[in-house]
């Protein structure tokens, strides 16, 4: 942060407000990989103010329609896909819809933490503003830093050294720091790819506790194999199945409470008990 201000646009980081997240609408999608199709006619509605988990076995295209969800699935060259996705009633996909605004408004955390391991952690959590065309005083961009940071559940574990580089934080903080550098750009939706998949159990806990806090204000998809984890996390879930080679496709979906206690479909039952996946 060489100046005080960084001219982008006329929108500061001040005018931003908590947009208590979006309802989030997939209508018929379907995916292929050339002619691979990977996902057949997925309709789901993710609600504004809950997490919604996708669980199912590997290999049925829980990863990929998370990626549909904030336009990644167009980056592989052979990717397509049919359908809709609304955000709060419009398509993302439509003609002339800006790439970098659905990015915006729909953040991603992956799997592996990807901070960026030279960057200093605050500039690690500021580091999406060029993208919104936002521009900051020094102390708009401090107090950002905290804020965010104290949303991840970071901030009074690097409080003291936030010059330091992002890289050299824990496993499990670095991923805490992606999720504080998703909610910098004040994202409607938070979507989260097996985010604690290769954390430690103290670490997952204190992601879920994240998820738990920030759902009043970002609605947020997550795609966990852990089934425990999805039960303690989540008000929705959606089960992805794709059986004998036929692409994946949502066999059910409904509250979190009904499809583990009562699900309609005995495969569901069968997933959510371990029998199968």
């Amino acid at each position: 942060m060489s100046t005080d201000t960084e001219e982008l646009t006329p929108t500061t980081v001040d005018e931003f407000v908590e947009p208590g997240g979006s309802t989030l609408q997939a209508v018929g999608i379907s995916a292929w990989f050339g002619n691979h199709k990977v996902l057949q006619r997925v309709s789901l509605t993710m609600s504004a103010g809950g997490v919604t988990a996708l669980i199912g076995p590997s290999g049925c295209g829980k990863s990929t329609f998370l990626r549909i969800l904030n336009r990644m699935h167009e980056l592989v060259p052979s990717a397509s896909l049919a359908g809709e996705v609304l955000l709060d009633g419009r398509d993302i996909y439509e003609q002339g819809r800006r790439i970098t605004e659905t990015r915006r408004r729909i953040g991603m955390v992956f799997q592996k933490p990807n901070p960026f391991p030279a960057m200093s952690i605050a500039d690690n959590v500021t580091a999406g503003l060029k993208l919104t065309g936002a521009k900051a005083s020094r102390s708009a961009k401090l107090d950002l830093v905290e804020q965010c940071l104290t949303k991840a559940g970071l901030w009074k574990e690097v409080r003291d050294r936030l010059r330091q580089p992002g890289g050299a934080l824990s496993g499990g903080q670095q991923q805490r720091l992606c999720i504080a550098r998703s909610l910098a750009v004040r994202p409607d939706v938070l979507l989260m790819d097996e985010p604690c998949s290769a954390l430690d159990p103290t670490s997952t806990r204190r992601i879920e506790e994240t998820i738990a806090e920030l759902r009043a204000e970002v609605t947020i998809v997550i795609v966990t194999h852990n089934m425990q984890q999805a039960a303690r996390v989540s008000q929705q879930c959606a089960f992805f199945l794709a059986e004998d080679g036929a692409p994946g496709e949502i066999v059910e979906a409904g509250p979190t409470e009904v499809m583990f206690a009562n699900p309609v479909d005995p495969r569901t039952e069968d997933y959510v008990n371990g029998r199968f996946g």
